[in-house]
């Protein structure tokens, strides 16, 4: 019985956790040109799990992941989402997940 609650709090906090990095997401954001955009996307959509210095939370850092994945990589994450992260399709537009995931590209 208390594996079951155990595992029930696990769930519930995993779900809160989940719900809290996606916090903000508004479908109809502005578009802002250059690094100057994608910082602010950052920090309106990737800050809640991944820290203002890109260290990491409850996702990974991401301070060098320049050097471990290409832009092309980190684009189809960004468009797909991952191992508990949601898929920004349907919330950011193109340019804004290719702004992203160039600005990330060149962190390495």
């Amino acid at each position: 019985m208390n594996r079951r609650k155990g595992y029930l709090v696990l769930m519930m906090f995993l779900g809160v956790v989940l719900t809290a990095c996606n916090q903000g997401n508004d479908a109809s954001s502005t578009t802002l040109p250059g690094e100057a955009g994608a910082v602010a996307l950052y920090k309106k959509q990737c800050l809640s799990c991944h820290a203002a210095d890109l260290s990491g939370r409850v996702g990974p850092s991401l301070q060098h992941i320049g050097s471990n994945m290409t832009k092309e990589e980190l684009l189809g994450i960004i468009q797909g989402g991952a191992v508990g992260m949601p898929a920004f399709n349907n919330i950011l537009n193109g340019e804004e997940m290719e702004a992203l995931a160039q600005w990330l590209s060149i962190h390495q």
